[in-house]
């Protein structure tokens, strides 16, 4: 373990924490931040619906891209320079992204701010588990869980409160302040690591960023396209299991110096909680995705209200992360992992009885359980995940399930967006199909006739939100069915002993 970083003060371990903090809620928050904007963006900028997805594809694109990689420069470098670099370099390219002009200059601001960013979080989570003993990391966690968590969840309801009240600028030019705080806190209060020289496996790099990279945009790009009737998407589906397999094969068979080590893949907590962490970025991502399209859209919420109504789930959050700092370390983490992912399947079964008559509290409960079952799986799987791990594979073990994450959370959004689409139009096909010139509801909405094409307009508006609300409610009826199953999964996990009873380099697994 980085002793260097271990012999800090009390005083130092606070500062480094809040700059940790401060850059790890600046990265995330820009995940879900810009989605409330992009309809003002598209305006100012007249781009197409096309266009103008390209910046969150950019922005995802180059993150994925450079989380992996951020575990290497970490050695090769320090992580002290590679925080300090990721830092300013997400900061300079949020003022660009404010001061865009045109698409293309909006686009590369982009690009630069997801690879600039990439190496925060896991960066930041590898940092706060060397400075702080082992009887003090799963508190740890629990605050650094805080901003990972909460960051998404608010970047809505602060991006249409910026977008709103200033213009969609504002949403890139908050990160300048907190970037720069970041930056000075930890220039001034913490230690470089000690650097390895070691090679870099170009080829390993090439073959894993082009498939993450190629998942990436067949994921986002995929509903847009139609999916496999696209020729791009084929092509962008093939790239990313051919460049995977090349990937694997040269991992377990190259003799030389390796971009990702085989012996994480061996450590069994270290694989489950990088599943598990995939499993809690579906879901929780997911959830995120679905709910402003439906409370605008079906519920005729504006966009402050829904970020009023969506913002308990971060307090059941804040709540959870709290009392697990307490408690962490008397209490088989695999057992709270389990009542949290218990919360999760809970607060999905309540999202399976929206209707069109719901009150905005049904929405605030649900979410305030989700807060909680998310906190109560994100903190202790962050420390249980290292638990079994040689900090020696820290850096690399925290890039990865940095990326598993957010593997998660895009195949989440992928693949309820796809479903909602094409389960609305099925239902809607049934519903249409229970309606006849003689049926009691047409004759009433309808008095005088099919002829009259205004009022048949009417009503199927009102059949497509019916058949809308039911789509929403199988997606998290999904949800629900993710959640529940993984619960008996966590045996997977092994139980370390308590931190007292743990030297830096040993555990004891059950």
């Amino acid at each position: 373990m980085n002793s260097a970083l271990l012999d800090v003060s009390a005083q130092r371990r606070t500062v480094i924490t809040v700059s940790i903090m401060m850059a790890s809620i600046m990265q995330v928050l820009d995940t879900t931040i810009a989605n409330v904007a992009l309809p003002h963006i598209q305006g100012s900028l007249s781009t197409t619906q096309d266009q103008i997805a390209w910046v969150l594809t950019s922005y995802i694109v180059a993150s994925a891209i450079m989380t992996p990689l951020a575990g290497w420069l970490a050695g090769r470098v320090g992580r002290k320079r590679v925080l300090l670099v990721s830092i300013a370099g997400f900061t300079l390219s949020s003022m660009l992204c404010g001061l865009a002009q045109s698409l293309p200059e909006l686009v590369f601001a982009r690009l630069l701010q997801g690879a600039c960013g990439a190496a925060v979080v896991p960066m930041g989570q590898a940092v706060m588990l060397d400075i702080n003993p082992p009887e003090r990391q799963m508190r740890a966690m629990s605050i650094w869980s805080m901003a990972i968590t909460i960051g998404p969840i608010a970047g809505p309801a602060l991006g249409g409160w910026l977008t709103e009240n200033y213009n969609w600028r504002w949403v890139f030019y908050i990160n300048v302040p907190f970037g720069v705080l970041s930056f000075m806190g930890i220039l001034g209060a913490m230690d470089e690591t000690k650097i390895k020289r070691s090679q870099f496996d170009f080829l390993g790099f090439a073959a894993l960023s082009l498939a993450v990279g190629a998942l990436q945009i067949t994921l986002d790009r995929g509903q847009l396209k139609d999916w496999f009737n696209s020729t791009e998407i084929c092509i962008e589906a093939a790239v990313t299991v051919s460049a995977l397999y090349l990937f694997i094969v040269h991992m377990l068979t190259t003799r030389k110096t390796r971009f990702l080590e085989p012996a994480l893949f061996k450590d069994r907590n270290c694989m489950a909680g990088c599943v598990f962490v995939f499993t809690v970025g579906l879901i929780l991502y997911s959830t995120l995705a679905l709910l402003p399209p439906l409370l605008q859209g079906l519920m005729g919420y504006p966009v402050i209200t829904t970020g009023l109504v969506t913002a308990p789930r971060g307090f059941g959050s804040l709540a959870a992360m709290l009392l697990i700092g307490r408690i962490a370390h008397r209490i088989d983490m695999r057992l709270i992992i389990g009542i949290g992912f218990g919360f999760a399947a809970l607060s999905a079964w309540q999202m399976t009885r929206f209707n069109l008559q719901m009150d905005a509290g049904t929405v605030m409960w649900s979410g305030i359980a989700q807060g909680i079952g998310s906190g109560l799986v994100s903190v202790p799987l962050a420390g249980v995940a290292f638990a079994t791990l040689s900090p020696s594979l820290r850096n690399e073990g925290a890039a990865l399930f940095s990326l598993f994450r957010n593997l998660g959370s895009s195949v989440g959004i992928s693949v309820v967006e796809a479903l909602l689409t094409r389960n609305t139009e099925i239902v809607h096909a049934s519903l249409v199909g229970h309606l006849t010139p003689y049926s009691a509801i047409v004759r009433e909405q309808v008095p005088q006739g099919i002829a009259n094409m205004r009022q048949l307009a009417v009503l199927n508006a009102q059949v497509t939100q019916q058949a809308a609300m039911v789509a929403y409610d199988d997606n998290f009826k999904l949800m629900m069915w993710l959640a529940l199953a993984a619960i008996p999964a966590v045996l997977l996990l092994r139980r370390a002993m308590p931190s007292s009873e743990l030297s830096d380099e040993t555990t004891i697994a059950e």
